[in-house]
């Protein structure tokens, strides 16, 4: 049966590569929604190259261009933020690729969810910021969430006929980004244009420079801790620069299985829409004999503090992940433009963590409250700390 598939946030390179696959694969996916956020031009690229049904473009101030510009085409043109959590509702979309970039993609991602739709999820802040929520309402609405980070897509993939075995623990993976083995005094100096430069994956902005930080690692912990009900002693981080093995799951009985291919977006998000089947790729194959020695190493959590907050957040649990979330968020934006330094971003969060008002058990409504003043703080705080 055809997969019919909405995109929330078809711009980013998640969601590009997405209409890659789909467009590659017109007998098992048909594209019911795409949306932006402000790139009305892009967007309009996309509507017409690959003929959605819907289009949604989150800035209003942008509708007027995108509706003219498809007046000719036979779609839906949508604007503002509500309209993205009204999309994932249309009855012919049986799954949604929640690939928003923050914590604007939460939103929408719950409203999918209480749709009945099936979730492939690449927005990590969701489960970040409210994932036993999200997991609360999967098993009340029963349906399923397929990961599309590489490091959870591969963990899913070891597990998958494992049921009767029990994890012990899990090890994500991270190349260490830009900066492996710079010392302090190195990063006390570094430039946007020097984080932008990953090694091995080509990724948005954002999640270049919270690579660099390895605050994407530490994300994807606390992602990894909803996905997979685990507890925060079961999953470890090592760096692997290679990015061949994606992440280890290792069993009870000592035995581990990995996941390994070329580092290349479209085989996790081929996998998650396709699940329970492979999708046949022509994608190029690893060969042993160009990577005579795989490598692996601990973090560096001295230098690169980040991951040693997110855990730490974790394990408070609460909105502390929730603060930690929307003040990396903002300081990332502020060290894009020049406002704070690569170390003070760490700093910040931490002195964030430490102000907003911990709340034990929140819900939905604390989520947002907490968000908004962790932003505030944050602001304050760089303020304080120009670059």
């Amino acid at each position: 049966m055809k997969k019919h598939i909405a995109i929330l946030g078809s711009t980013g390179s998640i969601g590009s590569q997405a209409l890659e696959v789909i467009e590659k694969n017109p007998d098992l996916f048909s594209l019911e929604v795409i949306t932006a956020g402000s790139n009305a031009r892009l967007l309009i690229s996309q509507a017409i190259r690959y003929k959605p049904k819907h289009v949604v473009i989150a800035d209003e101030r942008k509708y007027q261009d995108v509706s003219e510009a498809l007046s000719g085409y036979p779609l839906k043109v949508y604007a503002g933020r509500e309209a993205l959590s009204q999309v994932v509702q249309i009855e012919t979309v049986n799954l949604v690729l929640a690939a928003m970039v923050g914590f604007s993609g939460l939103y929408p991602t719950l409203e999918a969810i209480r749709s009945g739709k099936n979730i492939a999820l690449a927005n990590k802040e969701t489960l970040v910021v409210a994932g036993k929520l999200i997991n609360q309402l999967a098993d009340q609405y029963k349906i399923n969430i397929y990961p599309v980070d590489s490091e959870h897509s591969a963990i899913y993939q070891c597990i998958v006929g494992e049921n009767q075995n029990s994890v012990e623990k899990v090890y994500l993976t991270a190349s260490g980004g830009p900066f492996r083995g710079k010392s302090h005094e190195f990063l006390e100096n570094v430039t946007k244009e020097e984080a932008l430069k990953h090694p091995n994956w080509s990724m948005g902005h954002k999640v270049t420079i919270d690579s660099a930080t390895l605050m994407n690692k530490g994300l994807e912990v606390i992602e990894a801790r909803w996905l997979f009900k685990l507890r925060p002693e079961q999953i470890n981080v090592i760096v692997h620069p290679q990015s061949i093995i994606h992440s280890i799951v290792q069993f009870e009985d000592g035995s581990m299985k990995a996941q390994m291919s070329l580092p290349d977006m479209r085989l996790p998000i081929s996998f998650a829409f396709g699940f329970p089947k492979r999708i046949k790729s022509d994608q190029p194959r690893f060969q042993f004999t160009d990577y005579p020695n795989l490598t692996f190493e601990a973090p560096d959590i001295k230098n690169f503090r980040n991951l040693a907050i997110a855990f730490k957040a974790l394990k408070k649990e609460g909105n502390s992940p929730c603060i930690m979330n929307a003040a990396n968020e903002v300081v990332v934006d502020a060290f894009l433009k020049g406002q704070v330094g690569f170390l003070q971003m760490s700093d910040i969060i931490e002195k964030t963590l430490e102000t907003v008002e911990f709340i034990e058990n929140p819900d939905f409504e604390d989520f947002i409250r907490s968000d908004t003043e962790a932003r505030r703080i944050t602001n304050q705080l760089i303020g304080k700390h120009p670059a």
